[in-house]
């Protein structure tokens, strides 16, 4: 039986696409984040160290699942593009060959994370025992790997079908799941389960995880277009798969900077000591938490504009960015006073280490302000891989978060001598004067495509 959540994001109204497709999705991102916010509050209660060790072997991990961001959008906008179409055809094999993809990438992502993980995590700590948790935590996540790839890559292909609700319920249930097993996993039951102490959060990851991937693929092969899939169709083909990686690779990669951008702050961070590094891992997940609608508002809009670009109706593109952007301002606007005057608070629901808070609240007072200037580069991140030009968001990626999110802390701390604000002056400068370089390409490319921004 086909699935029912198979929409046409072509006709209609837009803002009504934008609340079915982007409610669903906060929310499970919303759930996502507070997956993650559980096993911080659980590695908190083991010590600032297993914080510390959680953020960088969660961030050494994140870097390997780049390729699973990618995977999710180039399957979002490749397959979103042949449904606007109506080529059934295409999308279908689009879809399968995407599934078989991200399987072959997985085998090789998990032999290549036993050489990356101890090397990336020594990069960005000193040795003890955080580095310790840190490493092995990352060996113990190298299991979730296929987890977090089929499902990602899945939910793109459920995503270009206008369903985001899916992704949203596994994850629901997910950390629900995980507020179970961390303690289960962590602490043991006396003569029946031996606790496992920091590892077992990246246990109940793995579990958890690994039910999300099974009930995401079994939503996608209940599509109309898996219906006649035959194993034959499994087998790779060279040129659908260039067609896949030339939308993926420049998403992964940029996310990949992303990444390792995050381990440029935490090397920076690491001369003030691990109180930093933990400081940053809690600030983070809390800036998360207040991006949920934001997130879900712009990642609806890459399978609307996709589908209506696949349509040729680029003044119904135009008009979806605009309306993103709108509801956008409002939302960052209500979400920055939290930020600015909220951040100690949030700050201790974390930790009550007292050297700890102060640092994180100073990285949110500085996010507060950045927080449009997020919505507006996600905005057109999904504006151009719809318009099947994921390569400019490749270059965004490298000058913000690669050069001048190095350049400018480089700058603050050892030119001008800053402590740990210049970490997050530096990561303001570089969102700040990369977002004047998207908002360029942003409108040179839609002048090719969509004949403007504005039309």
């Amino acid at each position: 039986m086909a699935a029912t959540r198979d929409f046409d994001l072509t006709t209609g109204s837009i803002a009504s696409h934008f609340k079915r497709l982007a409610i669903p999705a906060a929310l499970g991102m919303l759930f996502t984040t507070l997956y993650n916010v559980v096993d911080v509050y659980f590695a908190g209660q083991l010590g600032t160290e297993a914080q510390a060790g959680l953020a960088i072997g969660f961030q050494a991990f994140f870097v390997l699942i780049s390729v699973a961001f990618g995977l999710s959008s180039a399957m979002s906008a490749l397959v979103g593009n042949a449904r606007g179409a109506k080529d059934i055809r295409s999308a279908r094999r689009l879809a399968v060959q995407g599934i078989a993809f991200a399987i072959c990438a997985t085998l090789i992502l998990m032999a290549f994370a036993i050489w990356f993980g101890p090397r990336a995590i020594a990069l960005i700590s000193e040795p003890g025992a955080y580095r310790d948790a840190a490493t092995g935590y990352f060996y113990w996540l190298i299991a979730a790997l296929p987890g977090f790839m089929l499902a990602f890559s899945a939910n793109g292909i459920l995503q270009a079908h206008g369903d985001s609700v899916t992704l949203q319920r596994g994850q629901m249930v997910a950390f629900f799941a995980n507020i179970v097993l961390n303690p289960l996993f962590i602490y043991g039951v006396s003569n029946v389960i031996p606790g496992m102490g920091f590892n077992g959060i990246a246990l109940a990851t793995i579990l958890s995880q690994t039910g999300v991937m099974i009930w995401i693929l079994l939503a996608v092969f209940r599509l109309e277009i898996m219906q006649d899939v035959a194993l034959r169709h499994i087998r790779l083909e060279w040129t659908t798969v260039r067609e896949i990686m030339a939308q993926m690779l420049p998403t992964t990669t940029a996310m990949m900077v992303m990444f390792v951008s995050g381990f440029v702050v935490q090397f920076a961070l690491k001369e003030f000591g691990q109180e930093a590094i933990a400081a940053y891992g809690i600030a983070l997940r809390i800036e998360q938490i207040l991006l949920l609608p934001v997130l879900g508002m712009t990642g609806a809009l890459l399978p609307i504009a996709a589908q209506n670009f696949g349509a040729k109706d680029h003044a119904r593109v135009r008009e979806a960015l605009w309306f993103c952007w709108k509801l956008g301002f409002v939302m960052t606007a209500l979400a920055a006073p939290i930020l600015w005057f909220g951040g100690a608070l949030a700050m201790r629901i974390f930790t009550e280490d007292e050297h700890v808070i102060p640092i994180g609240q100073s990285y949110l007072r500085v996010d507060g302000f950045l927080f449009p200037l997020y919505m507006m580069l996600f905005a057109i991140n999904s504006l151009l891989q719809a318009l099947k030009r994921p390569i400019f968001t490749l270059w965004i990626s490298l000058y913000r978060q690669g050069f001048g999110v190095a350049f400018f802390i480089w700058l603050l701390i050892s030119v001008f001598g800053f402590d740990v604000w210049g970490v997050w002056l530096g990561i303001a400068a570089a969102v700040s004067s990369g977002w004047l370089i998207a908002l360029y390409l942003a409108q040179r490319i839609a002048r090719d495509e969509i004949g403007g921004l504005r039309g």
